[in-house]
C-alpha cells in the first residue's frame, strides 16, 4: 500500500528558514533507513508558499493566485511517498521520525494513496486497466 506522509508547514518553514545541519543529518539517516527497507518511493522538502501559486476553478473559471498563503496550518513543507504493508506500519515507522522542524517541533499527516482498484464499481474495468498500464510505464 502506498501512503503520502505530509510534513505540515509552520512559520519557520514559510519564512524560508533552512533546517539545521543536525536536523538534516537526522532526516538523512531516517531517509536512508526507509530506502534500505525498500519503503521510500519519493520524498522532498518544499520551498515556502511565497514561491508558489494556486490554481482554483469556480463554475469552470480558472483563477491563479500567487503565494504566500495565509493559513500556515493548511500548508505543506515536505512529503514522503512510501510503500508499506499497512497504515499501522507507517505509524510505527514514522513515530521514530525526527521532529520535522527541529527542536522537538513539527506535525506530519499520513494519507493512503488511491490505487486503480479502489475505483472498481465507479470506473469501467478497461479504464482501471489503462491506469495500471500507465503507472507501470512510469515505474520503469
Amino acid at each position: 500500500m502506498r501512503f503520502m506522509v505530509i510534513v505540515k508547514a509552520n512559520k519557520s518553514s514559510e519564512a524560508g528558514e533552512m533546517p539545521s545541519l543536525e536536523l538534516l543529518q537526522q532526516m538523512g539517516a531516517f531517509n536512508e533507513e526507509l530506502a534500505a527497507k525498500g519503503y521510500m518511493l519519493a520524498g522532498d522538502g518544499l520551498h515556502p508558499s511565497s514561491n508558489g501559486s494556486r490554481l482554483s476553478w469556480n463554475a469552470g473559471k480558472l483563477t491563479v493566485t500567487d503565494g504566500p498563503f495565509a493559513e500556515t496550518k493548511e500548508l505543506i513543507a515536505g512529503y514522503w511517498v512510501v510503500d508499506m504493508p499497512s497504515k499501522e506500519a507507517v505509524l510505527e515507522t514514522f513515530s521514530r521520525c525526527p521532529p520535522p522542524h527541529g527542536h522537538g517541533n513539527g506535525e506530519i499527516e499520513i494519507r493512503k494513496i488511491f490505487e486503480p482498484e479502489d475505483f472498481a464499481g465507479v470506473a469501467p474495468p478497461e479504464m482501471i486497466e489503462r491506469e495500471r498500464e500507465m503507472r507501470a510505464q512510469l515505474e520503469r
